[in-house]
C-alpha cells in the first residue's frame, strides 16, 4: 500500500499541469468540435484536480480526452479506459432494476419497506409501514443517512479512521442500523427531499427480496451489464480496481489544503447499493443513453423515473434514481453524479439520449464537473 502524499510533490505537479496545458486527446472529436470542454478540462486540472478521464457519446460517434495524471509518483497519465469508482451513480442502476421489477408484477413501487423487510426500519420515529418502495428510490422517506452519523465519520472519514478501517467486512445491516440509531430527517414521509444513502441500501436489500437472489448485484448483471455488453462495468467486492485504472487521491477532510493520502484501494461493499459499483466512462454514456432510449424499461415505468421532486439544489429535481439538470442555456440534461474516497463521477445526456458525457476525476477536493458539463451541452 502506498504511503501518504506530499501535495508538494512538484515533479507529479509540473507532470499534471504540462498535461492540462496540453489536454491530450485520445480521440479526434466526431461530431464537431469541443473546444469549450477541453477548455473545461484543463481548467479542473488547473484547479488541483489529479486527472480527469471523459468520454461523450453522440449520435453514433464518440469523443474522449484526458488531462492531468493518473498517479502522482510516477507521472502516468489518465487513460480514456480508466475503470473507476462510480459512488452514487450506482443508484441509477439499483433504480432500474426495481422498476423493471415492477413491470413484472413482482413489487409495486406503492408498497411498503415493512412489506418487503419486515421489523427492518424501526427506531427513533422510523415507521418503515409508512414508508414506499418510492420514496426510497426518490429520497423522500426521511430515513437518515447513515453517512451523516458521527460516529460513521469518526470511523471511515478522517485519515486516521480510514485508513485503519478501509477494509472493513461491513455488512448492510450495519449501515441501517446507523441510520435506525439517528432520528429520520424529516416525521412525515413523502413531504420533503432529504437526499439518504441508506435508501439505496434498503433498496438493494428489496431487489434480493423480491428475486430471490444472494446478491442484488446479480440482478445488475443479468439485467443491465450483460445485455448492454458493459465490458467495463462491475459490482466488485475486490479492494483493488481493474486494469486500466488511475490511482485515486483524497485529502480525507473538508479542505483543499494539506496532506494527499492515496485512497485507491478500499473495501466498496461498504456503500452496498447505495454506491459499489465500478465502471468506465465509454460504459456508462452507453448505459444512461440506453435507458433514456427506452432499452432497459418499459414506457411506464420510464415515465415514473423521470416523475421527480424538488431536490436540495435549484437547478435539479430527483426522480427515481435519475436527476433532471436545468444548464444555464436551459438545456435540461438527465443522469446522476457520484463521490466517494478519490473519485469524483458525473454523468448526464439529452432526453433523447442522444448526447452523452461521463466524466471522472481521481481526486475529491477541488475541479466542478458541472463546468464540463456546462461546456458540453452549452458551449461555456
Amino acid at each position: 500500500m502506498r504511503k501518504q502524499l506530499r501535495t508538494t510533490l512538484m515533479a507529479a505537479k509540473a507532470v499534471a499541469l504540462t498535461a492540462a496545458l496540453a489536454a491530450p486527446a485520445l480521440a479526434a472529436p466526431s461530431n464537431g468540435g469541443h473546444e469549450a470542454t477541453r477548455q473545461a478540462v484543463r481548467a479542473a486540472v488547473a484547479d488541483g484536480v489529479p486527472g480527469v478521464t471523459l468520454t461523450v457519446r453522440r449520435g453514433h460517434g464518440t469523443w474522449a480526452a484526458t488531462a492531468g495524471v493518473g498517479d502522482l509518483e510516477t507521472g502516468k497519465p489518465r487513460s480514456t479506459a480508466d475503470h473507476y469508482r462510480v459512488a452514487s451513480v450506482t443508484k441509477t442502476f439499483v433504480a432500474t432494476v426495481v422498476l423493471q421489477l415492477e413491470a413484472e408484477g413482482l413489487l409495486s413501487l406503492d408498497d411498503t419497506v415493512e412489506e418487503w423487510l419486515p421489523g427492518v426500519v424501526r427506531g427513533n420515529g422510523h415507521d418503515g409501514r409508512k414508508i414506499t418502495l418510492r420514496q426510497l428510490l426518490n429520497h423522500s422517506s426521511g430515513i437518515f443517512d447513515y453517512l451523516r452519523d458521527t460516529g460513521f465519520q469518526q470511523k471511515y472519514m478522517t485519515p486516521d479512521g480510514f485508513m485503519k478501517h478501509r477494509f472493513d467486512q461491513a455488512s448492510p445491516e450495519d449501515a441501517i442500523a446507523i441510520a435506525m440509531g439517528n432520528k429520520p430527517h424529516f416525521d412525515e414521509p413523502g413531504t420533503s427531499f432529504a437526499y439518504s444513502n441508506t435508501n439505496y441500501v434498503l433498496a438493494a436489500r428489496v431487489i434480493e427480496k423480491a428475486t430471490g437472489s444472494d446478491d442484488y448485484a446479480d440482478e445488475i448483471e443479468r439485467r443491465i451489464i450483460a445485455p448492454l455488453k458493459l465490458s467495463s462495468t462491475s459490482v466488485p467486492t475486490r479492494v483493488t480496481l481493474p486494469r486500466p485504472s488511475s490511482r485515486a487521491y483524497s485529502k480525507l477532510a473538508k479542505t483543499d489544503t494539506g496532506p494527499t493520502y492515496d485512497v485507491t484501494e478500499l473495501n466498496p461493499r461498504l456503500a452496498y447499493g447505495s454506491g459499489q459499483m465500478v465502471s468506465s466512462s465509454a460504459d456508462l454514456t452507453r448505459f444512461y443513453s440506453a435507458l433514456l432510449r427506452g432499452k432497459l424499461l418499459r414506457p411506464e415505468q420510464l415515465k415514473e423515473m423521470k416523475t421527480t421532486i424538488p431536490s436540495s439544489r435549484d437547478t435539479n429535481r430527483y426522480g427515481l434514481g435519475l436527476v433532471d439538470r436545468k444548464l444555464e442555456c436551459g438545456v435540461h440534461v438527465w443522469g446522476h453524479d457520484g463521490g466517494i474516497f478519490g473519485s469524483n463521477t458525473d454523468v448526464v445526456t439529452t432526453e433523447d439520449g442522444r448526447h452523452s458525457l461521463a466524466v471522472n476525476f481521481n481526486g475529491d477536493w477541488s475541479g466542478s464537473t458541472d463546468a464540463i458539463i456546462e461546456a458540453e451541452f452549452c458551449g461555456k
